[in-house]
């Protein structure tokens, strides 16, 4: 019988006169950023923000902000914890330094904007290259194609920041309208690619939000989405989004583009006749799991033939899903059942009804990611500037690109790291403490992990 009291193990503590560095697992990040060549980018792009005998070069205070909120960092002043550790991230702004670029970045809101998207378009780029076979855009087709997804979000704000205004939902802060790429677990997860940052009392059903993220999104695809005159190939594309994206001027652009689409839609009120003919499921056929079983309490149809749409885009189609309530949840008009139904519009160029509606309930990954990206930063905005916050989003938005592009680029494929959330990456790896080690004329870092096959990241501190 055992017969401790503890509730954990009771291990003493001893002090070994050893300099430890803290978060020395984000050296993964901060060699990714070298071989990217970073700070050059940086360089080119946001001179102008500092000035020119600067010690501290934009490429620095960038990539140390981003590193700090991809470690779990929330202010600016975050920082501090790599400022712990010169040996390791080298000299690091003091927070008055962060101050006064943050503050010129108010005076030229629209240079760094610019700055920024031109500079992630470019290492998306490369990064996308250096994926090879698992290039989304070389596996990017008309039958299998880019999968955006757009979505907005409400971030609540406890003072009052420029910008900021009431929300639906009585709070008070920002909605902002976020764009993100899903190229499917095979390979990885997916990344954000435009944040828009919007007043609390925006809608997140406006068209015109809509198709300005979506604006910025496709011009930070790279080169192979485009042909030789620069024109947008849109047939490899597929914009996915809730029923706050299905208002007909957002995809007759959509249409006007040659994107496909897949929405959500509100079902409209029907007659007797029509809830009637959802009851008789011989003519449904099975739905399927996220991982393409057959499920038997699930069914989906082409109903287009039945609901007429009207002022929709030429080749638009509605598709029916039902399935049982779930715990807890109210029946309306057409559960009549037990069944929940719910539609979706497509003009896909793929008539298999099971496959287009699983591609569309995986729409739900995009709700992890802007989990993932508030947990980065966009959930807390530091500033009243609304030019500052909007920058403070871009850099949330970057630090989770950056883990996003380590999982596509250089995990191997199918490794089980390559769908973590950023939350682990940071228990299991940028948290990990180590020390430098000096030997023949060179300085290494040293960290005591457990074998490669129990740490599945360990082989991310090897020198390639």
């Amino acid at each position: 019988m055992n017969h401790s009291t503890q509730v954990f193990p009771a291990i003493p503590t001893q002090l070994t006169g050893q300099t430890l560095v803290s978060h020395a697992g984000l050296s993964v990040l901060t060699s990714f950023l070298n071989a990217l060549d970073f700070r050059s980018l940086c360089e080119d792009r946001f001179s102008q923000f500092v000035p020119a005998s600067a010690t501290h070069r934009p490429g620095k205070i960038l990539g140390a902000l981003a590193l700090s909120l991809a470690a779990g960092g929330e202010q600016a002043t975050d920082i501090d914890q790599l400022r712990a550790a010169p040996d390791l991230f080298g000299p690091v702004a003091s927070d008055a330094t962060i101050s006064r670029f943050m503050g010129r970045i108010k005076e030229q809101p629209e240079a760094l904007s610019y700055g920024f998207a031109t500079m992630t378009r470019s290492l998306r780029s490369k990064v996308w290259t250096a994926a090879g076979p698992r290039n989304p855009a070389r596996l990017a087709t008309a039958t299998n194609p880019l999968i955006i997804d757009i979505d907005a979000s409400l971030v609540h704000v406890h003072s009052e920041k420029e910008s900021s205004a009431g929300t639906y939902k009585g709070g008070y802060g920002f909605s902002p309208m976020i764009a993100m790429a899903d190229y499917g677990k095979a390979h990885g997860t997916g990344e954000v690619l435009a944040v828009q940052l919007r007043p609390g009392n925006r809608g997140a059903n406006s068209a015109k939000s809509h198709i300005e993220v979506l604006g910025q999104a496709l011009a930070q695809l790279p080169d192979d989405f485009y042909d030789e005159h620069g024109n947008l190939v849109g047939e490899k594309i597929l914009v996915r989004t809730d029923n706050a994206g299905s208002s007909r001027e957002f995809l007759h652009h959509l249409d006007s583009l040659g994107i496909q689409f897949s929405t959500s839609y509100s079902l409209p009120v029907i007659k007797e006749r029509f809830v009637r003919w959802i009851d008789e499921k011989k003519y449904w056929e099975p739905a399927l799991t996220a991982d393409g079983q057959q499920r038997d309490d699930a069914w989906v149809i082409d109903a287009s033939k039945v609901l007429e749409l009207k002022d929709y885009p030429p080749g638009t189609r509605i598709y029916l899903r039902a399935e049982p309530l779930h715990p807890g949840a109210k029946a309306n008009l057409f559960d009549t059942d037990g069944n929940r139904v719910t539609a979706f519009l497509t003009n896909a160029p793929r008539f298999n009804v099971a496959f287009l509606d699983a591609r569309h309930r995986a729409r739900g990954r995009c709700e992890n990611r802007i989990k993932t990206l508030k947990n980065a930063g966009l959930g807390k905005l530091p500033y009243w500037s609304f030019a500052a916050n909007q920058a403070w989003a871009d850099l949330a938005m970057f630090a989770v690109n950056l883990v996003a592009w380590l999982q596509l680029a250089v995990l191997p494929g199918g490794h089980k790291a390559s769908v973590w959330d950023l939350k682990r990456w940071r228990y299991r790896l940028f948290s990990m403490a180590g020390k430098i080690v000096s030997g023949g004329r060179q300085r290494k870092f040293s960290s005591q992990v457990r074998p490669l096959s129990l740490r599945p990241t360990a082989f991310l501190l090897l020198p390639a």
